[in-house]
């Protein structure tokens, strides 16, 4: 690869029609999408991408039925409760973004211990974006952004594009340079709409539990064959 992006975010798209097509429940299309997290997080480290962030639950998903939202909870307990001590040994960060106080206590408390056993590694940063939705995360920003013009603290004209960038989520995070959609579906699902303003998409019609090391290494030579010219010729 002549070029490896630095920050990779994936729509993971596709669990609960591979369980359909398969003919078995949908809590086993995501317990099945639960390895392929695992398999893309190896990928990422074997490549050398620093930072990977995953729509794992939006808060659109809270609609859908309660025994699929109460399956998709405990598979991201069981996760974090078994993967932790891999990240450890392979040094990777765990970090969180979106309203994490919508998550049931054992989650966010689980949650919350990941994060604090991996915050001093140094390797790869994994970022999972849980009770997520980027229109929700900017108008946030913007009601801190007003309670400062409101306190006289900020004049409405000193608003700068970092200064947005520093009252979201992804506070701190590089934004990403490439953006993966599994399932083919066309559209970007209410994620990270400030922060992937200049980066490449690569949809695939391969569904998330069948994303593997060719899918992925399609769309880092894809990647690499684009010229990113942020506007400029």
């Amino acid at each position: 690869m002549s070029a490896i992006p630095q920050h990779i975010a994936i729509i993971m798209d596709g669990n609960g029609r591979w369980a359909k097509q398969k003919g078995i429940l949908r809590a086993k299309g995501h317990e099945e999408g639960g390895q392929t997290v695992q398999r893309t997080l190896d990928l990422c480290l074997e490549h050398g991408v620093k930072w990977l962030t995953l729509y794992a639950f939006s808060t659109e998903n809270w609609g859908r039925s309660k025994l699929e939202v109460n399956a998709l909870m405990h598979l991201l307990d069981k996760y974090l409760k078994e993967r932790t001590p891999e990240m450890m040994e392979k040094n990777v960060r765990l970090h969180a973004i979106g309203e994490l106080h919508m998550l049931p206590d054992n989650c966010r408390e689980q949650l919350q211990a990941s994060i604090d056993a991996t915050k001093e590694n140094t390797g790869l940063n994994l970022v999972l974006a849980l009770s997520y939705g980027s229109r929700q995360e900017i108008t946030a920003a913007m009601r801190n952004l007003a309670e400062q013009v409101q306190s006289g603290t900020l004049a409405p004209q000193d608003i700068t594009p970092e200064m947005i960038s520093d009252n979201l989520y992804t506070a701190g995070m590089p934004d990403p340079d490439l953006l993966i959609r599994t399932s083919g579906e066309m559209r970007i699902s209410n994620y990270l709409l400030w922060q992937i303003s200049y980066a490449e998409l690569y949809v695939t019609d391969v569904l998330w539990p069948d994303f593997g090391r060719e899918e992925f290494e399609a769309a880092l030579a894809e990647y690499a064959r684009r010229e990113r010219r942020y506007g400029k010729r």
